[in-house]
């Protein structure tokens, strides 16, 4: 006998304004969703995933996108039709939705358990007393520790982690048919999102939730589906059983989707024992002092006698959780921050302890990318003016300077005549790939690029690995990758440092590393990582 699904999808359509690059962001989407099942919406930005959860939920801006064709079925309900306030005591109470940055989601002013109370307050007659003991059942049912205390807590003085963990409680406390969860791991460390996924697919089946998970990462997709839908500009292009459509993908735009899955086979290394060094660290630590008199707290040591070494024509990976110290020891690299303890040196002149003043002739020799383009870039400035900027004010003519940004655009594949073009008219990856030449525009010795990649959607992120080992090949540039996944690392680095609270635990050959870890916290992270039991994994 068939399950009567939870959710029914019919011939969706939602129109994208006059003038958009295409005249649907949704177009005759069809699926449904069963009482506990998972059902794996999968595309790349602007496929039209997040349009769909928002079409269902009711949350679709008024006059920019509009659903013009088919039905959505919430338990037979129609929600297309249903009035804002019918639409209003079904969120929450039948629906809910787990956004994918929790930061934002939750309200900073309020504590945790104040915010899952409106929850209750809203969609339930329960007592205060009854509320509370609520709260704290389900916060312990998310596996928070201390309950009570994360109930204070507010949301900047938790973990992303933990964050996502408070999301899914509010989600989840009045136990709704549907779970929308929209990219709710992307922001996280591969061993967190390992857990999160854990937490939710445990949680889906203790209560029986249909679950509709959105991503664009085919290892999630192995790790949790049932079944999979596959989106592209608006229309969804394949669906079936997660094991049909993972070890035999028909369309192409599948395909290369899961063949831009990042595996754990490291390639071979390039042997760089003979080349000069560029950058050297001895004993490099960092210690934070708490600030306020009447808070009294320990120093917290962010990193402790790191030694690196890395060569010309080298990528050296730092790979570790949030909070290793992997972006700390980078930022002190960059003298972006003071150095506490030890020394770096960059070829022969040692930079860890000079003045501010003294470091401005050195500032050229190391440039930084980092993960988020959109912040990086000055949003009122042409992306021209943003890669001409360092170089003119380091001597170079404004047409010297100009003409360099035009040939690096043609170096990151970009087209010159965008230089006079705005930050907010390039997609993720572009405006990463204009990071990237800005970077360049320096003619730097040694390439930083912090969590560059991990922003990006898979099929972006290849090709941004691939730009980077072209540019690093090409140049002979020196490069310190700093990323939370091995598969990551292992398709760009030679060698791996892996950060644990500070140290490093465990350095060598990418392929020794990733083949032969000797370090417990090495192996966690390796077992961490998305989809190992399908092929894509092994490379």
């Amino acid at each position: 006998m068939t399950r009567r699904p939870v959710l029914l999808v019919e011939d969706l359509t939602v129109a994208l304004p006059r003038g958009a690059d295409r005249a649907f962001a949704v177009e005759g989407a069809s699926f449904a969703v069963a009482p506990g099942e998972i059902l794996c919406l999968v595309g790349e930005s602007g496929s039209g995933k997040s349009v769909t959860a928002q079409a269902i939920m009711g949350l679709l801006p008024k006059g920019q996108l509009e659903p013009v064709r088919g039905r959505v079925l919430l338990e037979q309900e129609s929600l297309l039709d249903a009035p804002p306030s019918r639409l209003r005591a079904l969120r929450g109470a039948k629906m809910a939705m787990i956004f994918q940055e929790p930061m934002t989601a939750l309200n900073p002013v309020m504590r945790c358990g104040a915010q899952i109370d409106e929850v209750l307050r809203t969609h339930t007659r329960l007592s205060p007393a009854e509320r509370y003991d609520r709260i704290l059942a389900i916060l312990e049912e998310v596996r928070l520790p201390d309950p009570e205390r994360f109930a204070r807590a507010y949301p900047h003085e938790l973990s992303g982690g933990q964050r996502q963990r408070i999301m899914i409680a509010m989600a989840l406390v009045m136990e709704p048919v549907l779970l929308i969860a929209d990219e709710p791991t992307t922001a996280l460390d591969v061993t967190t999102q390992a857990q999160i996924l854990c937490l939710i697919k445990d949680l889906q089946a203790r209560h029986g939730t249909a679950v509709l998970f959105i991503t664009h990462d085919f290892g999630i997709v192995a790790e949790i589906a049932d079944r999979v839908a596959v989106m592209q500009w608006g229309r969804i292009v394949e669906q079936g059983p997660k094991d049909e459509i993972l070890r035999r993908p028909r369309h192409p735009y599948t395909r290369m989707l899961i063949g831009s899955v990042p595996s754990l086979s490291p390639r071979h290394p390039r042997g760089r024992t003979n080349a000069p060094v560029v950058l050297r660290t001895e004993k490099l630590g960092k210690i934070y002092e708490p600030a306020g008199f009447f808070r009294r707290r320990p120093p917290v040591r962010a990193a402790e006698a790191v030694d690196l070494v890395i060569r010309k024509g080298e990528v050296l990976g730092i790979v570790g959780e949030s909070g290793s110290g992997k972006s700390t020891v980078a930022r002190c690299i960059a003298r972006l921050t003071d150095p506490s303890e030890g020394e770096v040196w960059l070829g022969s002149d040692p930079i860890g302890r000079l003045p501010v003043r003294a470091l401005r002739p050195h500032r050229r020799r190391v440039q930084v990318v980092f993960q988020d383009p959109y912040r990086s870039l000055n949003p009122r400035r042409t992306v021209g003016e943003s890669i001409t900027e360092g170089p003119v004010n380091f001597g170079l003519s404004p047409r010297a300077a100009r003409a360099r940004a035009e040939e690096l655009m043609r170096l990151v594949r970009l087209d010159p005549a965008a230089l006079d073009r705005y930050p907010h008219q390039f997609s993720g990856g572009q405006r990463q790939r204009i990071c990237i030449a800005r970077a360049l525009a320096m003619e730097p010795e040694l390439l930083i690029a912090d969590e560059a990649v991990s922003a990006l959607d898979v099929s972006v992120q290849a090709q941004v690995l691939r730009l980077l080992d072209e540019i690093r090949e090409r140049l002979e540039l020196a490069v310190l990758f700093i990323t939370h996944d091995l598969r990551v690392a292992a398709q760009l680095c030679d060698r791996v440092a892996v950060m644990h609270r500070g140290r490093v635990v465990e350095e060598g050959d990418a392929a020794t590393v990733l083949a032969t870890p000797r370090h417990p916290y090495t192996r966690e992270l390796i077992a961490a990582a998305p989809g190992r039991d399908y092929p894509f994994f092994a490379g």
